[in-house]
């Protein structure tokens, strides 16, 4: 036997280890559902915080997080729902919560996620809730003032874009993505090519997919989305900002459990009068809450008028958390606790 050979025994030999390792696995994760009486959002979270105290190694992580789907599949078939298509950062959010073992349900906008989630035609939502670079997404702040949802964890993906097409950089006449992509590499782009036209689109994975269909035509989009048409790698990592990470919010309909390390989000609406923000501020202040975001969206029936999303650090059911609630209910208009979930990490 040659090296070589020797060499591809032994790895045929691991290859069978693991598969005998994965089948042991599925039956403790069988077990553990016979045993636990947790929904499917509560099982998907538990296994993506297992996973992340085994290893700081991200391929690593991710490996692990698609094995737990694909024995978590045997058992129960997750569908999750997210604003598509296949290769958007969206996607790419999803499996990076879920894994690949899931049953993707790409739709075609932001309330057609809440939408799946509230009927039932999923079990999981993920939409994008804010980017470091552009800030609040307003379609999914808008549908949480709209419609009742729980929050019950969360995405943080780093966004790397890049520069894809089948035209050589020199012949270059337009770049085409969703607005988003456009305006985090809008200094680059305007360095790079400054005689393209630049064109918004629905999606940036439709941009590959024109890319690859139109001479002269480059796409903001992911990697992923330039595997799939087959495009060239024009330049890599094209965002102005080198740290630009999107926050995903993952929608379902179950309360999550404390898990020491916990993030809880709330609406709320305030009288329109003087000081009526500060009192509320101080109530957090009092109860020594971390606000860990606070944003303002406008009133829909109420012009001048807002409302309110903050985040602080803890889970509704701790004293002091469960205190600020109790005392924020008196104070507001309308607060909804969106959710208490696992804080995400990079």
């Amino acid at each position: 036997m040659s090296d070589a050979e020797a060499i591809q025994a032994s790895i045929n030999q691991v290859d069978q280890q693991f598969i005998e390792l994965l089948s042991k696995r599925q039956t403790f994760v069988q077990a553990l559902h016979d045993v636990k009486d947790a929904s499917i959002s509560q099982r998907v979270a538990s296994a993506a915080k297992e996973i992340a105290s085994l290893t700081e190694d991200a391929g690593t992580t991710e490996l692990l997080r698609h094995v737990s789907s694909y024995c978590l599949r045997k058992i129960n078939n997750v569908r999750v729902a997210f604003l598509g298509p296949v290769h958007s950062y969206s996607h790419l959010a999803t499996m990076k919560y879920c894994g690949e073992g899931v049953e993707f349900t790409p739709v075609a906008s932001i309330p057609a996620v809440f939408d799946a989630v509230s009927r039932g035609h999923a079990e999981l939502g993920i939409v994008p809730i804010e980017n470091s670079t552009d800030g609040r997404i307003v379609d999914t702040l808008g549908m949480f003032v709209r419609q009742k949802m729980h929050v019950c964890g969360e995405v943080l993906l780093p966004i790397h874009h890049n520069l894809l097409s089948r035209t050589p950089l020199s012949e270059i006449t337009e770049v085409h993505s969703k607005p988003q992509a456009l305006s985090q590499c809008r200094e680059w782009l305007a360095k790079h090519l400054p005689d393209a036209t630049l064109h918004e689109i629905s999606s940036t994975t439709a941009a590959a997919k024109l890319a690859a269909e139109k001479h002269g035509v480059a796409a903001v989009a992911s990697l992923p989305a330039g595997q799939e048409y087959s495009l060239d790698v024009l330049h890599s990592n094209i965002e102005d900002n080198p740290n630009n990470v999107t926050r995903f919010a993952v929608l379902g309909r179950d309360d999550m459990p404390p898990t020491s390390n916990d993030k809880t989000s709330l609406l709320f609406q305030i009288p329109h009068a003087p000081g009526a923000l500060a009192d509320v501020m101080n109530v957090f202040k009092e109860c020594e809450l971390n606000l860990t975001w606070i944003e303002s969206f406008p009133a829909p029936d109420s012009p001048s008028e807002y409302l309110f999303f903050v985040e602080f650090a803890g889970h509704q059911t701790e004293s002091l958390a469960a205190k600020a609630i109790q005392t924020l209910g008196g104070m507001t208009q309308r607060l909804d606790v969106l959710g208490s979930y696992a804080k995400a990490s990079l």
